[in-house]
């Protein structure tokens, strides 16, 4: 079977939808077979993204990407800073 891809917004679309079907009765594992995912899917999701709503995930996938660059600029600034310390210190 293929595996699917799926984006945090849909997610927790998803996320949603199984809290309506298990607040209305159903089980988790009937909630699973109509999103098509399957139960440690479900409860790995459900550990990953909690009770987020749409907006705070957004938030979320922007606030790491930020983190990504601004590590990148620390590493970058961290090369820099040595390669410029072993040029002063002549040991080149």
């Amino acid at each position: 079977m293929k595996r699917r891809i799926h984006s945090p917004e849909q997610i927790v679309k998803k996320l949603a939808l199984a809290d309506k079907v298990v607040a209305s009765g159903g089980t988790v594992e009937q909630a699973c077979r109509e999103l098509g995912i399957s139960e440690a899917t479900y409860y790995k999701w459900r550990k990953q993204y909690g009770r987020m709503k749409l907006d705070q995930v957004k938030q979320l996938k922007g606030l790491q990407k930020e983190n990504a660059r601004l590590k990148k600029l620390v590493a970058d600034l961290s090369l820099d800073n040595a390669i410029i310390k072993e040029a002063l210190s002549g040991n080149y």
